[in-house]
């Protein structure tokens, strides 16, 4: 299977670049994952696609702003910090530009000097470990200097940092969104409650990895990131429940589906459980727990719209896109939604 396979063309104007004021009034398109019949509707409608005893599964994570803006504390010189992973309690890994400046010993300064980074050592594909100095709480000084990690296609400033996080969003430790989470609000929330939809919160840290294109011909040979997550023994039984009625688990963002197909036993039930998955979902895959999915739209040749493509067929999927482009769907993290059923 060939990573061109997953290509299709989206002009570039398709890419949101900002989020939408009403968080539920995004575009929904509703694919059918047999016949690959399609529906436009207006994200508010999903309640009508989940039913009483149904469980709906939430990544709880929230994101880290975890872009630090620095200068070379000995000549003045501009850097960056990307916080990928925290190694030890303040020691993370990072991504550095320019990385030629980052040698390790060199020291950095953030905000006057509120906060220093040393490089202390090299990891993975030219990130840096850096050990940081600083008075105080870390994650407060990083919440008064850092700024949200926005996707490379994302252009625009933010306007309020709180649009980039679910507004379910608990736990610290992303350096990406869980993005379908985006178009829900507690209200819409509280209306899928009380039409006897249980949900169950898993946690995934999404790593900037999400991200990475795959660079290899033959996706086999893609090596796929690690990433960190938790499911706690309370959520695990909420969504046991309705494995074991028949009802449908319907997980919100490709996050919480690789996290509980990545836990789920050859029956398709969950135990309380934490760790790193890497699992990589693909056509030919069989999904063990996972009845429906609610998405955003993908980048071409991404692992992302590989597992869509997993769910309902690659055909389904990319004619579903080109519908999706030719009525003017957004795309990516601040764009529309799709529900696979």
């Amino acid at each position: 299977m060939k990573t061109s396979d997953f290509y299709f063309d989206l002009p570039e104007n398709l890419i949101a670049q900002v989020p939408i004021k009403d968080r539920t009034s995004s575009k929904l398109m509703v694919l059918d994952k047999e016949t690959g019949d399609i529906n436009h509707k207006i994200f508010k409608d999903i309640i009508d696609y989940l039913n009483e005893g149904d469980c709906l599964v939430l990544n709880n994570t929230r994101v880290i702003p975890a872009r630090l803006i620095g200068e070379k504390l000995d000549t003045g010189g501009k850097i960056e910090f990307l916080l990928l992973k925290r190694v030890e309690k303040d020691t993370w890994q990072a991504l550095v530009k320019p990385g030629k400046r980052a040698k390790i010993g060199t020291k950095f300064s953030f905000g006057e000097g509120k906060l220093i980074g040393e490089v202390i050592g090299l990891s993975d594909e030219g990130s840096r470990l850096i050990k940081f100095y600083y008075e105080g709480i870390f994650e407060q000084v990083l919440d008064e200097l850092g700024n949200m990690p926005l996707p490379p296609y994302i252009t625009e400033t933010l306007e309020e940092k709180e649009r980039y996080q679910t507004v379910y969003s608990k736990h610290n430790g992303s350096a990406a969104a869980p993005t379908a989470g985006l178009h829900f609000t507690n209200e819409l929330l509280d209306k899928i409650k009380e039409k006897g939809v249980e949900i169950a919160f898993i946690t995934l840290h999404v790593g900037l990895g999400t991200f990475r294109p795959v660079k290899v011909d033959n996706i086999l040979e893609h090596e796929m990131h690690s990433e960190f997550y938790t499911i706690e023994k309370e959520e695990a039984e909420k969504i046991n429940k309705a494995k074991l009625n028949g009802k449908n688990i319907i997980c919100v963002g490709t996050t919480s589906c690789r996290t509980i197909e990545s836990v789920a036993d050859e029956n398709g039930l969950l135990k309380e459980s934490s760790g790193w998955t890497n699992i990589f979902i693909y056509p030919g895959y069989k999904f063990k727990i996972v009845d429906k999915l609610i998405t955003n739209f993908h980048l071409p040749e991404s692992t992302l719209i590989m597992l869509v493509s997993a769910l309902c067929g690659k055909e389904n999927v990319l004619n579903a896109y080109n519908e999706a482009i030719k009525e003017n769907y957004r795309f990516f993290s601040f764009g529309d939604a799709m529900i696979i059923k």
